[in-house]
């Protein structure tokens, strides 16, 4: 069995088709820290068209190695400065480490959200888990949100000129 969201990491464009029919890339963008690369992203839609409301997929592929600890504490670092309910919400901590492992160099891990029924997601060709709506809405705020840190990172994505 090879899923479509495995496809990326088999260096062939992926179809999503069975959770982004006609699922086309949007844009791409690569997270530097301190001028080292972290990760390249891909964001993914259907048409190759981003709308906040409905389906896309986020794929990250790492260029260092990093511990799951610290890509779930930097998650909710970043989803606290979005303003998302995070001290009222102590189980999300729980959810992301379940269904974000710790990564090395060369593995890409890929969020499928459904707007209404949360993200499914992925490391290189297993799944690892799902999360409800509000958390993966805030999740992928990290990256896609207007007030993101990194705003030159999410115009690339969605496909704009920075």
């Amino acid at each position: 069995f090879l899923c479509a969201l495995c496809l990326p990491v088999l260096g062939q464009t992926p179809a999503f088709n069975h959770f982004l029919p006609g699922a086309e890339q949007v844009g791409q963008a690569e997270f530097k820290r301190f001028g080292f690369s972290i990760y390249h992203a891909k964001l993914w839609a259907p048409d190759g068209s981003f709308d906040p409301v409905k389906p896309f997929a986020l794929s990250l592929t790492y260029s260092r190695a990093i511990s799951r600890e610290r890509i779930v504490l930097a998650s909710i670092d970043e989803m606290n400065k979005l303003g998302a309910p995070v001290a009222q919400n102590p189980a999300w901590q729980f959810e992301l480490e379940r269904v974000l492992p710790s990564v090395k160099e060369g593995d890409t891990l890929t969020g499928v959200y459904q707007p209404g029924q949360g993200a499914v997601f992925y490391y290189q060709n297993q799944q690892t888990g799902s999360i409800d709506d509000e958390l993966a809405r805030y999740f992928f705020a990290i990256w896609l949100d207007p007030r993101t840190s990194e705003p030159t990172h999410r115009l690339a994505l969605i496909g704009r000129t920075p």
